[in-house]
């Protein structure tokens, strides 16, 4: 019997360029099994919090258990939904943005099957909170979509920003504001934002503010990411906070995979992968001053850190080890029911 996979955000404008998507479907594509998104937003007359998302499910959920093997619950955060207790068959529950320092409901994740990370900074969190079902599940992308196209850094940085805001207070929370800014204030940066449908007049109005028009791009549609990658220099991503978006963010496996080094800040659990591997540079706040300082520094050993990025992102992200981690976990939670 195949899983059944649930995602907590509303059904997206572009599911392609949404990161957990690309995990779910690829995970589908092996294993079979539908989705349902459980944020009931969309056609609620009135906001539904998310303490009650789900209960509009429940009883379609139970009736469905018995063609289900398990439940497969992806969210950013470490959330306790309250639904998830009245499921009966094995629940993973998948938290993508992975664990940060605040206070965690240990009781309900032990009710899960298992609650899957993807770094090792937010499994050493679960387990010191104790939660006894944590593992680690480093993410997958089809890496062969990839191809390296070197790009000299002999003047300008071009550096590709692909995790789009969803809400107005993300123009902040993701470092938007602040590689904005870091533009205006170094004029061999050059920015492009790839966009996913929302918000997009209140970016372009941003970027005509600074005057900015000439150095940063704004990429509202579908696009082959790594055609867009070959032109770029490398990838950056930024944070202020776990959970906003996903412990490794998807658009810097992509460039990995393009053999291009990346800036994350510290925040950002992948930023430990970053600088353990030197595939690219940390970013200590998320701040236009410490975004130059990293730049700077990414700068000045480019010809390494590109040269690691291209072992790296070919050998540890693929999507086969992510679907055999996968399988073995599916079924060791399934092998006595």
């Amino acid at each position: 019997m195949p899983p059944l996979y649930h995602f907590t955000v509303l059904p997206p404008k572009m599911p392609e360029a949404v990161a957990e998507l690309q995990e779910i479907n690829m995970l589908r594509g092996h294993f079979g099994g539908d989705l349902w998104y459980i944020n009931p937003n969309q056609h609620s007359p009135m906001y539904v919090p998310r303490l009650l998302f789900g209960f509009q499910l429940l009883g379609k959920l139970r009736r469905a258990e018995a063609q289900l093997s398990l439940h497969h619950f992806y969210n950013p955060d470490a959330f306790a939904f309250p639904f998830l207790r009245w499921l009966k068959k094995p629940i993973i529950y998948a938290v993508s943005g992975g664990v940060g320092e605040g206070r965690l409901n240990a009781a309900f994740f032990n009710r899960m099957a298992a609650v899957a990370v993807p770094d090792e900074r937010s499994l050493r969190l679960l387990q010191a909170r104790g939660v006894t079902t944590g593992v680690q599940m480093r993410p997958g992308i089809d890496t062969m979509r990839f191809r390296h196209h070197p790009q000299p850094l002999t003047g300008e940085i071009r550096l590709l920003m692909a995790s789009a805001p969803w809400t107005e207070a993300q123009f902040a929370s993701k470092g938007i504001d602040a590689l904005l800014e870091a533009v205006a204030r170094l004029p061999r940066l050059h920015l492009t934002f790839l966009w996913r449908g929302v918000l997009e007049e209140e970016m372009r109005a941003r970027v005509k503010r600074l005057n900015l028009q000439d150095r940063v791009m704004v990429i509202n549609r579908r696009v082959d990411v790594n055609a867009v990658l070959a032109e770029m220099h490398g990838a950056v991503a930024l944070a202020n906070r776990p959970g906003i978006m996903k412990a490794y963010p998807h658009s810097l496996l992509d460039a990995l995979a393009a053999g291009k080094p990346v800036l994350v800040n510290r925040a950002i659990p992948m930023a430990d992968y970053v600088a353990e591997s030197g595939c690219g540079v940390v970013i200590e706040e998320v701040n236009a001053e410490s975004v130059l300082a990293a730049v700077e520094k990414w700068s000045g050993q480019y010809a390494q850190v590109a040269e690691t990025a291209r072992t790296v992102g070919q050998r540890d992200f693929s999507q086969q080890q992510f679907i055999n981690a996968y399988e073995k976990l599916y079924a060791r939670l399934t092998s006595n029911k």
